[in-house]
């Protein structure tokens, strides 16, 4: 398998994504209002969504927004009644994934997931759930995930569509948890080339786990509440008399998500590990290089003595020499026959004086 680019190399930023200001940016992706499981109108407004639903007894309106003004949400809350708690939250975003009852709506908050395998990142997105009897909103912040082909997948199953709501909703949960399945091979692959660079020696890898443990907090951030709230789902099964291909469809989609979560309650223990595992491998390199350069230090001290060693023997008979050698009239031994043999004989011996001494001391 080829290896992918590594995270540390730089990569061009992700073009921004259009904000309920820009000129291009538009809030309804797609209103749609259904009877039987099958799409009876297309609405292009808000307003006229409303009236349609209003027009149609038993029908379901199904809309989609991508990072709503306040405005548009006001006018939901007002058409469906929805808790302005809620509308708070979804306003605000950067929730927590939960799940809240008002009265007949269920709020529901997700965080989805998608891995970009060009910059070996993990890209988390928020969705913000509005259920219904009559209707189904969904909010969404970030490109993930893609609920267009959920609405299509739903379409071309009628029954199942029939069913309501929930039906829809269910749909969403099970694809913002498979949304999770390639994100965890992602990960898995960037585990396994952290753990080369680990024993490799990379002085970058540090970085690259940290980076990792970052990702894999939120990660845990947006799995372990999903599986609290599917229980939770599942135990209104009875109460408010979930169909029975909806209940095993949420059974299904909660084991997928205890599995997710379990692999990434891994992920941030073996990073842990990792971690642990490098530090003690760099503590040990950074000994090994102290130990080399004590070494070599020790070494240049045992070379300076046996300079400064030789450099003393030499000195002494030039020391004697200059004395001797400056000639004054008035100066003793000058005119002593013995001067010369003296001289001679008293560099010897002080040199050999000083090597016998340095030579003791394994200087020399």
């Amino acid at each position: 398998m080829p290896e992918r680019p590594d995270r540390r190399r730089p990569t061009p930023p992700r073009p921004p994504e259009p904000t309920p200001t820009d000129p291009g940016h538009r809030s309804v992706v797609d209103s749609a209002v259904y009877h039987g499981g099958r799409r009876i109108a297309s609405p292009s407004s808000l307003a006229e969504t409303f009236r349609r639903l209003r027009e149609q007894p038993g029908g379901m309106a199904w809309i989609g927004l991508h990072r709503p003004t306040e405005a548009e949400l006001h006018s939901l809350a007002a058409e469906f009644n929805l808790h302005p708690l809620s509308i708070e939250d979804a306003l605000e975003a950067h929730q927590r994934p939960k799940l809240e009852r008002y009265g007949d709506t269920l709020f529901v908050v997700l965080r989805a997931a998608r891995y970009m395998d060009a910059l070996e990142e993990v890209d988390f997105a928020e969705l913000h759930i509005f259920v219904g009897p009559d209707f189904l909103i969904t909010v969404r912040h970030g490109a993930a995930p893609d609920l267009p082909a959920v609405r299509r997948r739903m379409e071309e199953t009628p029954e199942l569509l029939a069913l309501g709501p929930e039906a829809a909703l269910y749909a969403i949960l099970d694809v913002v948890v498979d949304g999770y399945a390639p994100v965890v091979e992602g990960v898995q692959n960037d585990m396994d080339e952290i753990e080369t660079e680990v024993f490799r020696g990379d002085p970058e890898v540090s970085r690259r786990i940290y980076e990792l443990s970052r990702e894999m907090v939120e990660f845990q951030r947006a799995t372990r509440p999903l599986v609290g709230m599917l229980h939770s789902l599942m135990a209104g099964f009875a109460k408010y008399g979930t169909d029975e291909e909806l209940q095993r469809y949420l059974r299904d989609v909660a084991d997928h998500v205890t599995h997710t979560s379990e692999r990434v309650d891994g992920f941030r223990q073996a990073l842990t590990e990792i971690l642990t595992v490098n530090a003690t491998l760099v503590s040990q390199q950074q000994n090994a290089e102290m130990r080399a350069l004590a070494e070599a230090g020790f070494e240049q001290n045992e070379e300076i003595k046996k300079i400064s060693s030789w450099a003393a023997i030499l000195f002494a008979p030039t020391l004697v020499g200059t004395i001797y050698g400056m000639n004054f009239q008035d100066m003793p031994e000058l005119q002593w026959a013995a001067g010369y043999p003296f001289a001679i004989l008293l560099m010897a011996v002080v040199c050999v004086s000083l090597y016998v001494i340095f030579k003791k001391r394994d200087w020399l």
